[in-house]
């Protein structure tokens, strides 16, 4: 599972979706109580000094060229020196952030600013049953809802908040609605159980199935058609293989409800691949099944078909370069007996096939100008979503493929989300949220194309006076790249605004217009925050992700760093006042940033972040990240490795930007020594007065299964630290 998947969950996800881009108007000519909201959990009485970290003289040696690793050490999470190292390393972070003088009341601010109304995710419509997860602020978790379809009663299911430190991390309703299997991890590091529930009683059944991925290899269950039984991937059970290959070879067992877990029945998947990870889709009536199968996360789809409970069957090869991962898009669905995929051969901006019961693939829809990112079936049609840059769009086609008209969304400003939707009902449950617009379902009718509002999130204060500008950067070969700009409005380019620039680019994921949420505590002071949609995400399709994948991984940092000269160009903001900000991938980015343009930078904040690229595939989940980066093992990938490596780029007596960076002790997707041997080298290197500071949160993960309040404290640290260092001012009279 991709060391980028949070965030789109988590790093971006920080700022209640500070996500990305979108709206285009031209540029204007320069010109509660009771809650906590301290940044970190230690109070301690140090020196505003960074802690000595000493070397270790390791070498190793790839290909010819020696590499120095003088902060081995500090890979060892449960060495007492690490311990300690640790320990002081918050406090001197939390000694730091503590002068802050606006520190306080921004965090107060972004608390405010998290608590909305009732918020609402994920649905799905089984019959007449509306499924989804609720979340009422300040609750720490989602509780999983079911009501009957519209008007119906909510009713909770199941309430991970009874058990301190648990989550839902994703549920699966049987195909008569009787049951709902769903999973929970504990502490963020998403080892997943599943678990089933009865929905007419609340009953849940004694049935627990350990190891059902999470972490490295994404969880997936598909319901047998009586609801008997369910087949689900599960990752090796302790004690069956050695401790280091635990989260390896996933494969599909099945279950009877009522049986024992560890006699589960291996259906499918031994010997598949190490770095297996499944997609599991159901047919409405439960009688067909697929299993989109990928080797690694940068890898494409292997389709594999099931009828009854017959033998999983292949029907379309990698050729077909199909990439339907549930996290990233919704790129398949069953229309009644037929399944729908986008795929990518010849088609980078893809194109929609149908297959049959015996596999056959027939062209449906040919590529267009808009990349396709996710397909809903719809009585005699279907809907297909897509995306071209920052801007979003549902399309309605009958069901022989013919364009028929485009769902009345906002033109622009938005992301679209989930769409809950049946081959067997005209109406289609269809979610999405916007810069300033908090999560909105609306119910799409297919007959007469018309919509209406069933659910919307209340903000907790007036967005209104938000504006947005859209920007073209050109990257270093060419490449046009939107960013857009946000701030509010009469707050114009003066040449040195306190700025944010937020980036992802990998893996294929679409970096969306979200809700901001708290980014308001950041633009009711006057600061400026902004998004590029840059090369290796998915916003025009697999060819702007495979132009920013593996060898070409540079492109990414290349076209962050041109969205960044534009800022400046366009006179927003200059170095002195631009601070850079991104997650997991989006921090192997930031890593590379600063390492790389180190003077056109102030201020860096990178959460669990990728830093080593020499070793990360030595963490499991490094494994299943090879496909999308490359291998030390191969010369050509350990060049190119090499070449952007950030630790192996940190130079001495280097002037480097002010840098925080947050990790987790419990993240199955990047280990969390990759912040601590950067943080140590940036702070022995440094020639400026900016600190380097290291955040490490002791019960967190990646981020995905983060509750309400280690969300608002990540965002507070966030926007905290960069109001510090940037000059953020006093809040603007017109936000008063």
């Amino acid at each position: 599972m991709s060391a980028c998947r949070i965030v789109a969950a988590v790093g971006l996800c920080l700022v209640s979706g500070i996500s990305m881009a979108q709206t285009p108007t031209s540029a204007p000519t320069p010109a509660r109580p009771g809650l906590d909201y301290s940044l970190i959990d230690t109070m301690r009485n140090e020196p505003a000094i960074p802690p000595p970290t000493p070397k270790h003289e390791v070498k190793e040696t790839f290909f010819g060229s020696v590499v120095h690793d003088p902060y081995r050490w500090l890979e060892d999470a449960d060495a007492p020196a690490v311990k300690q190292w640790i320990d002081a390393q918050n406090a001197y972070t939390e000694k730091v952030m503590g002068g802050f003088k606006d520190a306080s009341a921004i965090a107060k601010r972004v608390g405010e600013l998290a608590l909305t109304s009732t918020q609402r995710f994920d649905p799905q419509i089984v019959g007449d049953t509306l499924f989804y997860l609720r979340q009422v602020p300040p609750q720490p978790q989602a509780v999983l809802v079911a009501q009957v379809w519209p008007q119906g009663t909510p009713k909770t299911l199941v309430d991970p908040n009874t058990h301190a430190g648990a989550a839902i991390t994703g549920y699966w309703p049987s195909p008569d609605g009787r049951y709902v299997a769903y999973g929970t991890a504990e502490g963020g590091n998403e080892e997943t159980t599943i678990h089933f529930v009865e929905v007419a009683t609340g009953k849940v059944l004694p049935d627990a199935l350990p190891c059902a991925g999470g972490g490295t290899t994404p969880q997936a269950l598909v319901w047998d058609a009586n609801g008997a039984g369910v087949t689900y991937v599960r990752l090796p059970l302790p004690g069956s293989v050695p401790v280091d290959r635990l989260q390896f070879d996933a494969a599909l067992y099945h279950h009877v409800l009522g049986g024992d877990a560890k006699r589960d029945t291996l259906v499918f998947g031994k010997g598949l691949s190490k770095v297996a990870e499944y997609t599991l889709l159901g047919s409405a009536d439960g009688k067909r099944a697929a299993a989109l199968v990928h080797a690694g996360d940068g890898a494409p789809d292997t389709v594999y078909l099931r009828s009854g409970h017959g033998k999983w069957k292949l029907a379309l090869g990698t050729d077909a370069n199909i990439r339907a991962a549930s996290e990233v898009n919704q790129g398949a669905a069953w229309d009644g007996e037929r399944l729908l995929v986008i795929a990518y051969q010849d088609a980078p901006r893809g194109k929609l096939l149908t297959l049959d019961a015996d596999g056959q693939s027939t062209l449906l829809v040919p590529q267009g100008e808009w990349a396709m990112h996710s397909v809903a079936p719809v009585k005699d049609g279907f809907l297909i979503t897509e995306v071209r840059g920052p801007d979003w769009r549902v399309q309605q086609y009958s069901s022989d493929g013919k364009f028929m008209r485009s769902v009345p969304l906002p033109k622009t400003g938005i992301g679209v989300g989930t769409i809950a939707s049946s081959a067997s009902s005209g109406q289609a449950l269809v979610t999405y949220s916007g810069w300033t617009i908090p999560t909105r379902w609306v119910e799409y009718d297919a007959q007469h194309g018309t919509l209406e509002t069933v659910f919307e999130v209340k903000s907790a204060a007036d967005y209104s006076k938000i504006v947005t500008y859209r920007l073209d950067a050109t990257s270093k070969d060419g490449t046009k790249v939107p960013v857009t700009v946000i701030a509010m409005k009469g707050v114009t380019p003066n040449g040195a605004r306190p700025a944010i620039l937020n980036g992802y680019g990998g893996y294929g994921i679409t970096v969306a217009p979200r809700f901001l949420g708290s980014t308001l505590a950041w633009l009711e002071r006057g600061g400026v925050f902004a998004v590029a949609n840059i090369r290796g995400g998915g916003e025009y399709g697999e060819g702007w992700h495979e132009a920013g994948m593996l060898s070409k991984k540079q492109n990414v940092f290349d076209d962050f760093h041109a969205a960044a000269q534009a800022l400046v160009q366009n006179h927003w903001t200059d170095p002195a006042h631009l601070g850079i900000m991104g997650g997991s991938n989006g921090g192997l980015l930031m890593g590379a940033a600063l390492t790389q343009h180190p003077a056109e930078y102030h201020a860096v904040v990178s959460l669990v972040g990728i830093y080593d690229m020499l070793r990360s595939e030595l963490w499991p989940n490094g494994q299943y990240n090879i496909s999308e980066y490359g291998t030390v093992t191969k010369k050509p990938d350990f060049e190119w490795l090499r070449a952007y490596s950030p630790l192996q780029n940190v130079k001495p007596h280097t002037t480097y930007p002010a840098v925080l960076l947050i990790t987790g002790v419990n993240d199955p997707r990047v280990a969390p020594w990759q912040s601590r041997k950067f943080a140590a080298a940036l702070q022995a290197a440094n020639a400026s007065q900016r600190p380097i500071l290291l955040l490490t949160r002791m019960n967190e993960g990646h981020g995905v299964t983060a509750s309400f309040s280690q969300r608002v404290g990540n965002t507070a640290a966030t926007l905290a630290f960069f109001a510090g260092e940037l000059g953020l001012g006093e809040p603007l009279e017109s936000a008063k």
